[in-house]
């Protein structure tokens, strides 16, 4: 071999350490060393080298994800090791019968230590590496035997394609790793997206979206989609000895595989229950779906002793919550008309247990979106509430009722029947007519409870205000005598007073929540107290320029307009002035600006899954030290803050050239010397 062909061999190789090392950074430690735009140099370089002399290209090169023609099908293997299932538990008392049963099996004075990982909702898979190179990935098919998948599974780039070396250590001559294939939240929406944007069907969940991946007879088809994995398991191992679950999963993450950082060791069953209670509410703030909590007896040798009962091992448990998703009937298809005028669709459905409650309507959004997910009143359709969301219709659940029809939008307001108007550039339909009764009494509803929060004031009074022609706008309820209320049906003096003191104090509410209540399109609580902290009074805010409000992050030239072109409006402008005579807010006050601090003048987004803050955690304590956190990366931003799954936001920063801050900086931001 010539030296030059030496030297062209070394490189790759060099190449391929440097790039599964920074491909270990990203994926695994979620703690890159180099940007993008540097990987993309390194991979090409590569590329270009194997290109130019074939003769070097190896199978578990990084180039090599991606190289198999498409399949006619997929082949039946037998997995080393069985891939079994877990019992489950629901409550806190019945996961502490089954630590009273470990206890006793074991013997009631030993210790127990357990190992806590989020229960991925993905599909399963066991990758077998030989001598430290993947050579197979297949499906969990039914625990014994699964499809061979090795093509697909090759095209996740959180899956080496050959382990990290360990030194002098040789690697294992065999090891069958197991795994959870996911789709992350933000890719899975993407995904769907282009699927009803196609004319196909969405899926109705990202289990199912990532199953469906891996059985793409065209790899190049699972390539297109961001799947990612977490490691959690060995099935069998040769070369090596580990005792105990956490020691397990340090290995993996050792040797290149992605284990989940929120996995946890307790050594009281108190703490573990208490963990997998508090996990419902955090799940939806991850970046994947989780359905419950993973409990697993530490040490292998407990577990061998207490081994499994029908194939289910008695040393671990699943503990689940309610699912998610479900199927039920979309009976109707109402309008409502909003408080700007927009009619927006809801679904009236069978009542169906979703996520821990009882559901029987959900959101449509638009009549764009209703008709590109084919969706008709009387079919079986797909419902989906994760956390605290409102409910929606993720799309049909089969196919079509007999009968039934594609929805339009009804031509005339279903309250005032006004002829229903849909703007130029806009997917929501509206009602022009200002005098339109649900504009009047939904201006109403927003005003006395999420705008201004007023107490003892609720829906059930404005309407029947309402109903008396005694509140008709927001100016009549602040001329409302305590004597008048006091006529209302249902009220009596002792109410009627507390009322018409609470419509008094709310006078004294912000210029934010006052400009929120005002139902000036598109301008929603976080694009109010913009604007109220940005221009301080309601005169200069009606001076501003469409330049000057979209200097205003999350205003572009769209909401600009519409900002301007309502304060333009002589109606507005009077409304404005009669609520300011009866003695509102429209000056921000000196206790609302910013907290000055050493962060003061400074923007901060934060994206992705945080470890030891929740978003709003990590959001108060930027602005305690007088930084600003926005909702979008430009030019503006100081840093990007990333966590878990970051999404599109981190590729934003990039591309502006804006620095990216990891966890770990995020937290020497903190520190009170930094």
């Amino acid at each position: 071999m010539s030296s030059e062909a030496v030297s062209t061999e070394r490189r790759a190789a060099e190449l391929r350490r440097l790039i599964e090392h920074h491909n270990y950074r990203y994926h695994v430690l979620d703690d890159p060393e180099i940007p993008d735009v540097a990987y993309d140099v390194l991979f090409d370089e590569l590329r270009s080298l194997e290109e130019a002399h074939p003769e070097i290209v190896s199978a578990d090169s990084p180039t090599q994800r991606v190289g198999a023609p498409p399949a006619e099908g997929f082949r039946k293997v037998d997995h080393h090791s069985p891939m079994g299932s877990l019992e489950k538990v629901t409550t806190r008392e019945a996961l502490e019968r089954w630590a009273d049963d470990v206890r006793k099996r074991l013997g009631t004075d030993e210790p127990v230590a357990y190992v806590l990982e989020p229960k991925i909702d993905g599909s399963a898979v066991s990758l077998v590496y030989e001598r430290g190179t993947l050579v197979r990935g297949a499906t969990r098919g039914d625990g014994e035997r699964g499809e061979d998948v090795t093509v697909n599974l090759r095209t996740i780039e959180a899956i080496p394609l050959r382990m990290l070396d360990q030194g002098s250590a040789a690697p294992p001559a065999l090891v069958e790793v197991r795994g959870e294939v996911y789709f992350p939240l933000d890719g899975f929406a993407r995904f769907n997206d282009a699927q009803v944007a196609a004319g196909r069907k969405p899926a109705p969940n990202a289990r199912n979206a990532a199953a469906g991946s891996l059985r793409q007879l065209n790899p190049a088809v699972t390539a297109e989609r961001p799947l990612s994995i977490f490691a959690y398991g060995i099935g069998v191992l040769e070369g090596a000895e580990l005792a105990t679950q956490w020691e397990t999963l340090e290995w993996l993450r050792a040797r290149g595989l992605r284990t989940n950082p929120s996995a946890e060791r307790l050594e009281a069953i108190a703490a573990v229950a208490d963990t997998c209670v508090a996990w419902e509410s955090r799940r939806a703030d991850l970046g994947y779906e989780i359905d419950g909590i993973v409990i697993k007896v530490d040490s292998f040798d407990q577990q061998r002793r207490l081994g499994s009962l029908h194939g289910r091992p008695r040393f671990a448990r699943a503990f689940k919550w309610a699912p998610t998703s479900a199927v039920t009937r979309l009976l109707k298809i109402h309008v409502r008309v909003g408080r700007t005028g927009v009619l927006n669709p809801l679904a009236e459905l069978e009542p169906v247990h979703v996520g821990g409650v009882t559901v029987s309507s959900a959101t449509l959004h638009n009549e764009d979106d209703i008709r590109r997910k084919d969706i008709r009143e009387g079919d079986l359709v797909i419902v989906q509430r994760a956390g605290d969301v409102i409910p929606q219709v993720v799309g049909p659940a089969g196919e079509h009722e007999s009968g039934t029809k594609p929805w339009r939008m009804p031509r005339r307001c279903p309250l005032c029947k006004a002829q229903v108007v849909r703007p130029d550039g806009e997917v929501m339909h509206r009602c022009p007519n200002r005098a339109c009764p649900s504009r009047g009494l939904e201006t109403l509803y927003h005003w006395v409870g999420s705008a201004l929060d007023i107490e003892n004031v609720g829906a059930n009074t404005i309407k029947k205000l309402w109903d008396e022609g005694m509140v008709r706008s927001l100016p009549d309820l602040y001329r409302l005598t305590a004597g008048q209320l006091a006529e209302l049906d249902g009220f009596a003096e002792i109410s009627a007073t507390r009322a018409f003191a609470s419509i008094q104090q709310s006078k004294e509410q912000p210029f934010s929540r006052v400009l929120f209540g005002l139902n000036i399109p598109k301008v929603g609580w976080v694009i109010a107290r913009s604007l109220a902290l940005h221009f301080g009074t309601v005169d200069a805010l009606m001076r501003a320029s469409l330049e000057q409000l979209e200097e205003i992050d999350g205003i572009g030239p769209d909401r600009a307009e519409l900002i301007a072109e309502w304060f333009a409006d002589g109606e507005n402008r009077v409304l404005v002035d009669e609520l300011r005579a009866l003695g509102l807010q429209f000056a921000t006050a000196q206790y609302e600006q910013p907290s000055a601090g050493p962060l003061s003048g400074s923007q901060y987004v934060i994206t992705g899954t945080l470890q030891a803050w929740s978003r709003e955690q990590a959001k108060a304590a930027l602005e305690a030290l007088g930084a600003k956190v926005t909702g979008s990366v430009s030019k503006r931003t100081t840093a990007v803050i990333v966590g878990e799954s970051p999404g599109s936001k981190a590729a934003k920063a990039d591309e502006l050239g804006v620095p990216v801050l990891a966890e770990a900086d995020f937290a020497r931001l903190l520190e009170p010397d930094a």
